[in-house]
């Protein structure tokens, strides 16, 4: 059965999540275009991608399997975030920012594991 994921208000938020964070790392150094900065835009990007890759997926077992690695990927560009604004690279603003609606997505995709888990 495959979900449309543009109808789910975690791939909403997700999505919008990619350009923050890629705008957020514009201003990186240069020393870090393959090391801090790939890694946080790739988290990002894996978010938004696993989440449409498993909405693709036949079945719910699976489909929660994708939801709970990006809730990981989420978690990951938390704290990506966090050590970039650490090493002085990201702002505190951008960073807070970035931190409170990752915090929220992860709140989100927990609710729509929860959901979808079956009954121990």
């Amino acid at each position: 059965m495959s979900r449309d994921h543009r109808k789910l208000r975690v791939f909403t938020l997700a999505d919008d999540l990619v350009i923050a964070v890629y705008e957020a790392s514009a201003g990186f150094p240069s020393a870090e275009r393959f090391g801090l900065q790939a890694q946080i835009r790739r988290a990002a990007i894996s978010v938004a991608s696993n989440i449409v890759e498993g909405s693709a997926r036949r079945s719910t077992r699976e489909y929660l399997n994708f939801v709970n690695i990006t809730a990981g990927s989420a978690s990951e560009v938390r704290y990506l975030a966090d050590l970039s604004h650490r090493l002085g690279f990201m702002t505190a603003d951008a960073q807070q920012t970035i931190s409170a609606r990752y915090t929220e997505l992860v709140a989100r995709l927990q609710a729509l594991l929860k959901a979808l888990s079956p009954e121990p």
